[in-house]
């Protein structure tokens, strides 16, 4: 086994696994022969696998054990060779995110102007914030809405160039970063200065803009932290990675935001 990956990214791979496999929970504990429970908490992180059932679940989901628990993770590479899922998997959607600054920048305003009055937003529950506004509204819509890559680090994903876009909207007094204590704790907050521009948002957009910031706003550093380590595209994802966009697919509740089964009965 890799000496850096970690329990808890066994089990963000193996619950995309079972979910591209089409199995439920259930299926899959009915399958192992234990019960459902632990399997939540091992696709959690929660407890670990023996050696026996991580090859009997490498087996009955088609997966090459050897690339389940390497470094070099890839979806496209976990299936055996001999599997008909290999070319399933090429047919996943691609959806390369490009992120519009101008958008961006303009919904960083929304959210704190939305949340200019809660001394808990500081640094940690703004990025969160901009996260969820960005996959939910992937997994609700299939398009994307600001196109930030995320990456993957030690408490949550966090938007890639955010300092250099926030540096630049400092010089250009859009809005001002400030140190206080919070609960004697250093904390840095952002202020608007200007007011954003909700012409460059759909109202789909902003709905689910404003879906996240009612749902979330009130959380605490570490709560709204400790609840992004358990979506799936953070678990699936190698620490210092790029998230990709594709895993809010394999999301179930309490993450998922989209209901699939009426989105089938539209088609």
């Amino acid at each position: 086994m890799s000496t850096t990956i970690t329990q808890k990214e066994i089990g963000g791979r193996i619950a995309v696994l079972r979910k591209r496999k089409g199995y439920s929970q259930d299926d899959l504990a009915i399958l192992l022969g234990i019960a459902r429970p632990s399997i939540s908490q091992i696709e959690s992180g929660k407890r670990n696998i023996s050696v026996l059932e991580l090859k009997k679940i490498t087996e009955i989901l088609s997966v090459n054990i050897d690339k389940l628990l390497s470094d070099d993770y890839k979806l496209g590479e976990l299936f055996d060779e001999s599997s008909e899922e290999v070319d399933e998997v090429q047919e996943l959607r691609v959806s390369v995110p490009v992120m519009n600054l101008n958008k961006f920048k303009n919904i960083l305003l929304y959210i704190l102007e939305k949340t200019a009055g809660k001394a808990n937003v500081g640094e940690t529950v703004l990025y969160k914030l901009l996260y969820f506004s960005d996959f939910n509204y992937y997994e609700m819509y299939e398009e994307h809405l600001s196109g930030a890559e995320y990456r993957k680090l030690p408490y949550g994903p966090v938007p890639q160039k955010l300092d250099s876009i926030i540096s630049q909207m400092i010089d250009k007094q859009a809005i001002k970063r400030i140190s206080v204590d919070y609960h004697g704790y250093p904390q840095k907050r952002y202020l608007p200065l200007v007011k954003p521009n909700l012409s460059v948002l759909k109202a789909t957009e902003k709905d689910v803009i404003d879906r996240v910031v009612d749902h979330f706003s009130d959380w605490s550093a570490t709560s709204i932290s400790d609840f992004s380590h358990g979506d799936i595209p953070w678990l699936a994802s190698k620490d210092g990675e790029t998230i990709d966009y594709e895993l809010v697919f394999y999301r179930e509740a309490p993450y998922t935001v989209r209901n699939y089964e009426e989105s089938n009965e539209l088609l």
